[in-house]
């Protein structure tokens, strides 16, 4: 029986279905070689290993990692045969293949955004003193959120903690921290400091942190961003971007919210040093007055126009030490005001009172308890249910 003819592009199409059925997704594991940008939106290299080489094609946005000659890597994708009789393999994913490739895109991509200034100090923003909206993105099921969170609320409490829930590992985790970023970035009241967080983990746990779009997002962040991830000794390219770069999830927390007990303390410090000041102040001007009387005394013998100029010198001379006593007084009022706390409590903060005792904790109080919340204009008393 004669075989059926059929025309090349049908059996192109039949052997890219064979393909597709057989191979709809495989991981190839090889050497890049030849790795090339065509018009800037196409990537083709080759893949090979110490017998075979194949050619790879696949989109520029979908490329996350920096790549180069020489550089192991896995790549998912599936087998092809184009319209010019070409077998190639089109890619959907490349990973890196072991920690020192990692490494190695690592300071290749920190080397291109570095010589870029994303990383320059000039740009860096400081913290706001007291923030009320915190932003924060990691995985809320995580240790790096409850230490976070629970430093928080030991340091200062009562703050508002918009949560970014987002996979801090794994292939969509980069798309996921970039569109947290953007959120809170597009939010009609932003936060007053976004923190992003993670634990520590291997160099590849932590390579959400260290992908071009990720550092992009932090630098370009709207509100000024804290980026704590992995351990100490643990550096990414977002921490490197980031405004302020913790060392860990919980340094992070106590860079961003300062220790309600040692504001206090300072407060106290304050109004001692004023009260010395105002005495010191009260002082001098008794002792310049005390001369002023003693010169006046020896002038009052001397005839009538000396002692007229010297009432008017006086009087001069008066006038302008009250001004001068009086604008001091205004200054260390404003500055007293400046640090009272009934001015925080004029924001709408509160202070929760159980027999006396500052309330700091919830668990301490048990069910039924009276208590008594000092606000700005008055106290409220209640009962913990």
């Amino acid at each position: 029986m004669d075989s059926q003819v059929i025309s090349v592009k049908e059996f192109v199409a039949i052997l890219n279905d064979t393909l597709v059925f057989a191979f709809p997704s495989v991981m190839l594991e090889g050497e890049v070689s030849g790795y090339k940008v065509s018009q800037g939106k196409w990537v083709f290299f080759d893949l090979k290993d110490d017998e075979a080489t194949i050619s790879c094609f696949m989109p520029i946005y979908q490329l996350k990692v920096p790549l180069e000659d020489g550089m192991r890597v896995r790549v998912g994708g599936s087998p092809k045969l184009t319209n010019w009789g070409k077998f190639s393999f089109t890619a959907r994913t490349v990973e890196l293949a072991g920690e020192g490739e990692l490494r190695r895109a690592f300071e290749l991509l920190k080397a291109k955004l570095s010589g870029e200034g994303l990383f320059a100090s000039e740009r860096k923003r400081a913290l706001p003193l007291y923030p009320k909206r915190i932003g924060l993105i990691t995985s809320g099921t995580s240790a790096a959120y409850a230490d976070f969170t629970k430093i928080l609320s030991a340091r200062w409490g009562g703050l508002d903690v918009l949560l970014a829930d987002v996979a801090v590992q794994g292939a969509s985790a980069p798309d996921l921290l970039v569109g947290a970023v953007r959120y809170f970035d597009e939010l009609a009241i932003p936060p007053d400091v976004v923190v992003m967080i993670r634990g520590g983990g291997s160099l590849e746990d932590l390579q959400a942190f260290n992908t071009e779009a990720v550092a992009r997002a932090v630098a370009a962040s709207r509100a000024p961003i804290v980026v704590g991830v992995g351990h100490e000794v643990d550096t990414s390219l977002a921490d490197l971007a980031a405004d302020v770069r913790a060392a860990t999830p919980t340094d992070a927390a106590r860079l961003v919210v300062r220790d309600r007990s040692e504001v206090a303390a300072a407060l106290d410090g304050h109004y001692r040093r004023m009260d010395t000041v105002l005495d010191r102040s009260l002082a001098a001007n008794a002792a310049q007055l005390e001369r002023a009387l003693a010169v006046l005394t020896r002038f009052l013998a001397r005839p009538a126009e000396q002692l007229a100029r010297l009432e008017q010198g006086l009087l001069a001379w008066q006038s302008r030490r009250l001004s001068e006593t009086r604008s001091r007084l205004q200054l260390l009022e404003r500055v007293l005001a400046s640090y009272d706390p009934r001015a925080v409590l004029g924001r709408g903060y509160a202070i929760v009172r159980r027999g006396g005792e500052v309330v700091r904790d919830p668990a301490d109080v048990p069910s039924g308890a009276p208590l008594m919340i000092e606000l700005a204009k008055g106290n409220l008393e209640v009962t913990n249910r």
